[in-house]
């Protein structure tokens, strides 16, 4: 499918046939691509000098990016360990965590002067804590919201697997890459180094698999979670009913899981790497290493970083249909406008927020914006 074809599409499905599921769409709204954050050049800007806008400051291969407290954006820079925060209403960048410098350390009280290691994503709970989880330290970590107390939540710090039914502060992880909260508070980690999802038990900090076995081989169409294979469990998010939703990397397809009720269904992506199917159902699509996905509640529609093919997919959930709403398939730095003409490098990260898609568009070293989408 070509671009305009695309645009078409999506123009078409969502002021007609997706109208009912998303009400608040006015019919012909523009919808458009904007940088909120970055430069385009891999840096840092202390805070402060001279009061530079966020489009003005350089940041460096940001990753995951969640909404959090004061309504503002929060994302985390791989390369930095930096966890930064977006003011939207100044539209100006602060690092609230992180000190620029690779390293571990089991407890710190000060948030800023300390090491952070490839983290991947973020999330905060309801009392506004900040979880953290880094890839290179095998491990989550905790900044306490009252007293910026840093701890360790789950991981020893070394590369490993072990720790099931115990203390999740002593067990080990392989590479984590992505973290969300279940309806009930409890903590899922895609353990990918483990080809397992892990849970962290909200009451009794305990740790345990929910799914795959280690094995690196094709998870089946449907099943039970417990003792089913997950082949490269790269990100997850949950939505308000209990439900999961489970990207494979290696498996370049998406899993929707019902954790209370022990199973796993794949409704996007046929396994096979590709970048076909728009317009179409989305479990006959195909996907190229895809390595982000976030829930939203507004539409009611998965969004899919599909990273190796730099696009962003939604999936409109009432409907099974998949289309892209930023990327053109090629690897590329903008420009911003048309979503569909905009080239994005690798991006890692997406969430939704007072109904605008943001984007860590990771090795162009920005944060883009999509407005007019719902």
């Amino acid at each position: 499918m070509t671009s305009s074809s695309r645009r078409r599409f999506l123009r078409n499905s969502l002021g007609a046939t997706a109208a009912a599921s998303i009400p608040q769409l006015a019919l012909g709204q523009q919808w458009a691509v904007t940088t909120v954050a970055g430069t385009g050049v891999a840096g840092y800007e202390a805070e402060g000098r001279q009061g530079l806008p966020a489009t003005e400051t350089p940041v460096n291969n940001p990753y995951g990016i969640v909404p959090g407290p004061g309504n503002d954006l929060y994302f985390c820079e791989v390369d930095t360990g930096r966890v930064r925060r977006l003011n939207m209403q100044t539209q100006r960048l602060s690092t609230i965590a992180g000190n620029g410098e690779k390293g571990f350390e089991s407890e710190s009280r000060r948030p800023i002067e300390t090491s952070f290691n490839a983290p991947h994503e973020i999330r905060w709970d309801e009392q506004f804590n900040l979880y953290i989880v880094e890839r290179d330290s095998h491990s989550v970590r905790r900044i306490a919201a009252q007293t910026g107390l840093v701890t360790i939540l789950a991981g020893n710090g070394m590369a490993g697997f072990g720790g099931d039914g115990g203390s999740a502060v002593l067990s080990q992880l392989n590479r984590p890459h992505s973290i969300a909260f279940d309806s009930r508070g409890n903590l899922l980690i895609c353990d990918i180094g483990n080809h397992r999802l892990r849970i962290v038990e909200r009451d009794s900090g305990a740790i345990r698999t929910l799914g795959g076995t280690g094995e690196r081989i094709a998870t089946p169409d449907s099943g039970p979670l417990e003792g089913t294979p997950l082949l490269g469990p790269r990100s997850i998010d949950t939505d308000p009913d209990g439900n999961a939703y489970l990207v494979l990397r290696e498996g370049n397809a998406v899993y929707q899981l019902d954790i209370q009720g022990n199973s796993l269904r794949r409704i996007a992506g046929t396994g096979e790497q590709g970048y076909t199917g728009d317009g179409g159902p989305a479990i006959t699509a195909t996907f190229n290493g895809p390595k982000g996905i976030a829930y939203s509640r507004q539409d009611h529609s998965l969004y899919i970083v599909d990273t190796e093919n730099h696009v962003i997919r939604r999936m409109a959930l009432a409907t099974g249909i998949i289309d892209t709403v930023l990327g053109t398939g090629e690897r590329g730095d903008g420009p911003d406008g048309d979503p569909l003409a905009c080239k994005t490098n690798r991006p890692h990260g997406v969430c939704v927020l007072n109904g605008i898609v943001y984007v860590t568009d990771s090795e162009s070293h920005r944060v883009r914006g999509i407005s007019g989408l719902m």
